[in-house]
């Protein structure tokens, strides 16, 4: 039996033996004036990075542990009550740190993120080591950093701090990066022809090699450089965390486990163990909830592509009539900078007339609370992994619309893993779009509700006591307070 993951659905690993649950569930050990261990935690200032991490801090804070939370000095989270926070890199150049729209090349920026916060991040790591052992005679348990920061796991590193990984995206993901070098030694990848791209990978399945082009603007040797990272991130931890959970990719997550060496933790998903602490860089419209009680059970379709996503004036007001069109109540969230290269977003003459009473257009919304309302039928999504997770959670089936990273390989087994959902490939095209709504709240959504219905039991099963979730919570907490104290290392 692998010591890390256990494959029965809503049962306790058989490994987890009862010395070990009593050790796992033990306060968190004092330090030496008395307090308790801090954890120290980094994410990736950018807005599906810094929720999962905090949430996973407010897991950890609930478990006793002290939380400093490192941020990024641009785009900085919102401060949580108890927390300690310590911004990074407070002058450097910021301009090209924060990529927006589909084209942009975020492999690039995070490689830009790491080179410019390493020398920053050490000299605060250092001032926070020297705090702790000052205050508690004990250096902090380790830091938590977000797997795409390598570079502020060298500095941890030659500080003598332990590291653990969060990946904020999916298992399946994860597998999918560790692949990447063997795609491109075997001349896949960078795809040589078009026609290339519809070939379906036997190493991977269900993937094909178009979802595998995670940009199609990066350089390739940019891409490479930043998915190497991100495994050696991995490699070189004493633990990898993934906010997803066994039933729903267990077989990826032995493939991870057989692939980094280190235990793997499959604790997810981390906004349903939370407290439901969130931070949000973009300010919620929150009158939509009152406007989804008006409505019907499980009528409305909600559209939104995350915080990043864009398209061009053509394919929003494509978007536009295609929902006008269906005759479907809807909520749309349409960002500010949601069009190339505008400020503002320009609705199509006569479409509020159109759709006035049966559907909502709002900059931002409450998503968690959104999907888990009991007016909504269905989610146009761009698949972005926190997207992904909370609508199976939350039962509801997905239209997909990937753009870049990781959507291509989570729309992928939404269609042919998970049977929850469907991609509408092709030209954004008014047509096409009504079809592909009409399909999802009125023809094929039944049988895929179900799916997403039993998924979400699951979900809910894996995150109560005993379950896979909060067993692995568990095996966390206990690893982190087993890490040595010592505070004769690295402050040199």
């Amino acid at each position: 039996m692998d010591p890390y993951l256990h494959q029965q659905s809503g049962t306790p690993p058989p490994f987890l033996t009862k010395s070990m649950e009593a050790s796992a569930a033990e306060k968190a050990p004092a330090t030496a004036s008395g307090g308790t261990r801090r954890v120290l935690l980094f994410p990736l200032p950018f807005q599906g990075h810094l929720n999962p991490m905090l949430q996973l801090a407010d897991v950890l804070h609930a478990r006793g542990l002290r939380v400093t939370v490192f941020h990024a000095a641009f785009n900085a989270p919102d401060r949580v009550a108890g927390y300690h926070f310590v911004p990074v890199g407070a002058g450097v150049p910021t301009a090209d740190l924060v990529p927006t729209g589909s084209n942009a090349d975020f492999a690039g920026a995070l490689l830009r993120i790491n080179e410019r916060l390493q020398g920053p991040f050490e000299d605060s790591l250092r001032e926070v080591l020297q705090e702790e052992e000052d205050h508690e005679g004990a250096r902090p348990a380790c830091l938590v950093l977000d797997s795409n920061l390598r570079s502020m796991q060298v500095v941890a590193d030659r500080l003598g701090v332990p590291t653990l990984v969060l990946r904020t995206g999916g298992a399946a993901c994860l597998v999918a990066y560790m692949a990447f070098p063997a795609l491109c030694d075997k001349g896949l990848l960078p795809p040589q022809d078009h026609s290339q791209l519809n070939l379906p990978l036997d190493d991977l399945p269900p993937l094909r090699l178009q979802d595998m082009v995670f940009s199609t603007t990066t350089p390739h040797e940019t891409m490479t450089t930043c998915l190497e990272r991100i495994v050696e991130s991995a490699k070189c931890s004493s633990g990898v965390i993934l906010n997803t959970f066994n039933d729903l990719e267990g077989v990826e997550l032995r493939k991870i486990i057989d692939g980094v060496g280190v235990p793997v933790y499959a604790i997810g998903p981390l906004y349903k163990i939370s407290s439901g602490v969130k931070s949000s860089l973009l300010s919620s419209d929150q009158t939509c909830l009152d406007w989804l009680d008006k409505q019907e059970a499980k009528s409305v379709l909600f559209v939104s592509f995350g915080s990043l996503a864009s398209m061009d004036q053509e394919e929003l007001v494509e978007t536009a009539w295609g929902l006008a069109n269906s005759r479907m109540p809807f909520l749309w969230v349409i960002r500010p900078d949601a069009v190339h290269g505008s400020g503002n977003v320009g609705l199509p003459d006569g479409f509020e007339e159109e759709t006035q009473g049966t559907g909502m257009v709002v900059s931002w919304a409450p998503q968690q609370d959104v999907l888990g309302h009991q007016a909504i039928g269905g989610f146009w999504t761009h698949n972005g992994w926190n997207s992904t997770l909370e609508s199976i959670c939350e039962g509801v089936p997905m239209i997909c619309r990937p753009h870049f990273a990781d959507q291509m390989i989570n729309a992928r087994y939404v269609e042919e893993v998970w049977k929850v959902g469907f991609e509408l490939e092709g030209k954004l095209e008014r047509g096409n779009i009504e079809r592909g709504i009409r399909k999802l709240l009125c023809e094929e959504g039944g049988e895929m509700r179900r799916r997403a219905d039993d998924l979400k039991d699951k979900a809910t099963r894996c995150i109560k006591k005993g379950g896979s979730s909060q067993t692995m919570v568990d095996l966390l907490v206990n690893c982190i307070m087993s890490l040595p104290s010592s505070i004769s290392m690295g402050l040199v």
